[in-house]
Parts: structure tokens; sequence; C-alpha cells
């Protein structure tokens, strides 16, 4: 399997443990991610306020993939969606089509629609699945419980992803999670936002939202949160000292991303892994595994 590899914007910057988990799981795996220098960002954080130059700016990072003849492998799920949904826009579209290649061409370039963008937990889901990624687990562990949280663009828009799963009782994290001998664990508001898409510009109620999610899982005895977004990652792991502070609360709940889980499921050195670069305390979950 080879995949160009989108690492996006906030992954290098603030989530480090992110790419390095991802490409140690992949390598693992025998998952081939090719680094392309030319991608720049995938248009999602401009989308708001320009649509049009955010769909450029994603036909472009797709153009790159198609002319090297490589599906995207994402690590972000904002990067997800969108790239996801300009490449169905674009496909399905001639006009659009049309008016997008026609700017690009201005940069030497064309948009022609003959790749697909995956993020990394779907292609470990449906390209290799759950009972031959069981068979790799070395390491059970069954002493963790986790809870999974799925946000806001693993699966949605429903139109683009293909309604491949129940966007009210999504499965997909729960059974990667479970693959690993590790329990999943249900609560309240588990699929409401994580408060990320307001930080900018309404801090207090982003982390008020944070706040109760946190408390929810707590009260649920996870001894981890399972994220699959950097920008998830940002509210509840280098955040939470601040939710702490504001708040007068403490929640001390470690957030890992999957791939880490799963590394360590594999039985790859937690140093490997990025566990270094996770913000809130991570020794509990180590030294239970």
């Amino acid at each position: 399997m080879k995949y160009a590899f989108f690492i996006g914007c906030v992954t290098p910057v603030m989530a480090r443990q992110n790419e390095i988990s991802t490409r140690r799981v992949a390598k693992e795996l025998g998952i081939e991610l090719m680094d392309v220098f030319d991608f720049a960002c995938c248009g999602f954080p401009i989308k708001s306020v320009n649509v049009e130059t955010s769909l450029l700016l994603a036909a472009r990072n797709l153009s790159i993939a198609e002319e090297r003849g490589l599906n995207i492998c994402t690590v972000c799920t904002g990067c997800t969606s969108n790239l996801k949904e300009a490449n169905k826009e674009l496909k399905e579209n001639d006009r659009l089509r049309a008016e997008v290649n026609e700017k690009l061409h201005a940069i030497g370039r064309e948009y022609t629609g003959g790749i697909t963008v995956k993020h990394f937990a779907k292609i470990l889901y449906e390209d290799i699945g759950v009972e031959k990624l069981k068979n790799e687990v070395n390491k059970s562990l069954e002493a963790l419980t986790i809870a999974s949280h799925y946000g806001c663009h693993y699966l949605k828009p429903s139109r683009v992803f293909g309604g491949d799963e129940d966007l009210e009782f999504p499965s997909s994290l729960d059974e990667l999670v479970a693959l690993t001998g590790a329990k999943n664990v249900d609560y309240e508001d588990k699929m409401q936002c994580c408060g990320g898409n307001i930080l900018g510009v309404d801090e207090n109620s982003a982390l008020h939202i944070a706040s109760r999610k946190l408390d929810h899982i707590q009260t649920a005895t996870a001894d981890a949160l399972n994220l699959v977004c950097p920008l998830c990652n940002i509210v509840y792991d280098r955040n939470q000292r601040i939710i702490g502070r504001r708040l007068n609360k403490e929640h001390k709940l470690p957030v890992l991303f999957y791939p880490q889980i799963l590394g360590l499921a594999l039985g790859i050195n937690p140093e490997e892994l990025g566990f270094n670069m996770n913000r809130t305390q991570v020794s509990k979950v180590l030294n239970q595994v």
C-alpha cells in the first residue's frame, strides 16, 4: 500500500506525536507514506470566508497527488473533509471542474479526478481491516478503558463520506480500539463537538464545551481519550491545563492519538510513538500496559 502523505498544517506544528506515531505504525504494517513537499494547506481554515479559494487550494493538492498516481492519506479530519468534498464536487460538476482547471492552468496544473482521499484511521479500518490488524497485535491493552471522540469531520458531511457509518452511532473508532484488547466506554454527549471550531472567536465557550466533555469522560471512568484529529487534540490535550486554571477544575485525562494506541498493541516502544510530546501525563497509561 502506497499513499501520498498529507500531514496538513496543525499536526507538524502542534501535534507531532500524531505524525510520528502514524509513520511508525504505517512502517510496521507495510504501508508506504510518501512525502510530497509540494502539498500546501488543504483550504479548510478559510472555507467559511472564501469558498472559491478554499476549493482551489484543495484542487491544487489533489492535482499534485494525481500527478504522482497516489491516493492521499490524511491525519486530520478537517483536511480529510475538505479534500474529499472538493474531490467529489469537482468529479461530479463539469462546469465547476472547468472553471477550477482554467485557474489551475495558470500554475501549470490540472485536476482530473483520478484519486481518492482517506484518513489513516479509515485506511486501517477499511483497507487493512479489523481482523488482519487483530492478528498483528502482540501486546494486549486489556488493562485500559478508552473513550473515543469522533468529532465533527471524521464522518461528515455524510453526502461526501457516503454514509458508511451511522452518524449518531458510529463504531469504527470503537472497533479499532477493541482490536487492541482495550475496553471501550461510552459517555454522555459522545457525538458532540470538542469546541475547537470556535476556539478562535469565543475561547470561553470553547473551553466550557471541552470541559463538559472531559467531565463526562471521566465520569465514565476512562483511562484515556482516543482521538483522530489534531484540532481536537489542541482542545483536549494542549488546553487541558488552561481549562483547569480558568474553570477551577482538574481533569488529568491522558489524550492519545489512535496510532499511539495501536502502536502500543503492536509492541512498538512508546518513545517511537511520540508519547514524550503528549501534554497531559501519560505515565499511568504506559504503566498499565
